[in-house]
């Protein structure tokens, strides 16, 4: 009985995650029309900065260390550049399209990890990551479709998360997750900041609301997923993860009119099943 009331509240936070992405995502649609990507950036570290500051608060005499600085400087301008493609596609494409091509970091991570940490990349993870580049070819359906540009930009974000989560995990040899958390608004904000101001434009009083929902959601997103984890498995957490794909596509079609097409499912389907797949295989190992 027990584990039912886990499992279910394991699932509550994980709905709480796909609606948090499905919230950045369209905030950070509706801020693109009044900003440059980079000034969205900026006000969703300092919302970010303004919701944990208790936390830095709390963590100022570790942060003063500044152990391993070099790494998480290192760390955050990954990211940031990964935020900086993956908030081009959300203003230029279809959001399914976004959220379809993002479902690849997985892959990156396990040849990341192969290349970078010697991690062994077993037949399971090079079954996903065939898997996968078959999905990114019927997303993407070259010799039938144009490629946006954009397009390659999420795949590129795809690599930047992937890049980021490497070194978060030598990261945590070291340094607590709030640290982690701390230092990637501290780092991220004058970089935003600094990066905005050759196309700043004062936010209206229409922008405040998309501001704060980015900012929330930018911080719940991973802070749900990560509740979700401690309590229930991850074999079940992954398949509620891919209910993103979906919703997204009816938010977009609902609020931008945008098509659902076929094919952006079909190739999610076969990114996610490919890594799914995987990840049952080596659990069993």
């Amino acid at each position: 009985m027990h584990q039912v009331k886990l499992s279910l509240i394991g699932a509550l936070w994980m709905v709480a995650s796909l609606l948090s992405f499905i919230g950045m995502a369209v905030a950070s649609r509706e801020l693109s029309v009044f900003m440059s990507i980079f000034e969205i950036l900026f006000f969703r570290s300092f919302v970010g900065l303004i919701i944990i500051s208790p936390v830095i608060y709390k963590q100022r005499a570790q942060l003063r260390q500044a152990l391993d600085l070099g790494l998480q400087v290192g760390r955050n301008v990954v990211h940031f550049a990964g935020q900086y493609a993956w908030t081009v596609g959300v203003a230029s494409l279809p959001l399914v399209k976004v959220f379809a091509l993002e479902f690849t970091t997985p892959i990156w991570v396990s040849l990341l990890a192969f290349l970078f940490l010697k991690e062994r990349l077993s037949a399971a993870r090079m079954l996903a990551a065939i898997g996968g580049f078959i999905g990114v070819l019927v997303v993407l359906r070259p010799g039938f479709d144009t490629i946006e540009p954009a397009a390659l930009i999420v795949l590129l974000a795809a690599v930047g998360y992937a890049t980021s989560i490497i070194m978060v995990k030598k990261l945590t040899l070291t340094s607590s997750p709030a640290i982690i958390v701390s230092w990637m608004v501290l780092l991220q904000l004058p970089l935003g900041f600094v990066l905005s101001l050759a196309q700043w434009r004062t936010p209206t009083l229409e922008c405040t609301p998309w501001i704060l929902l980015l900012g929330v959601t930018g911080l719940s997103a991973h802070f749900a997923m990560a509740k979700a984890l401690s309590v229930m498995d991850a074999s079940i957490a992954i398949p509620i993860d891919f209910f993103r794909v979906p919703l997204i596509a009816v938010v977009g079609f609902f609020l931008y009119g945008e098509s659902l097409e076929i094919w952006v499912l079909v190739g999610a389907l076969i990114i996610f099943a490919s890594n799914y797949l995987a990840f049952r295989i080596e659990q069993k190992n």
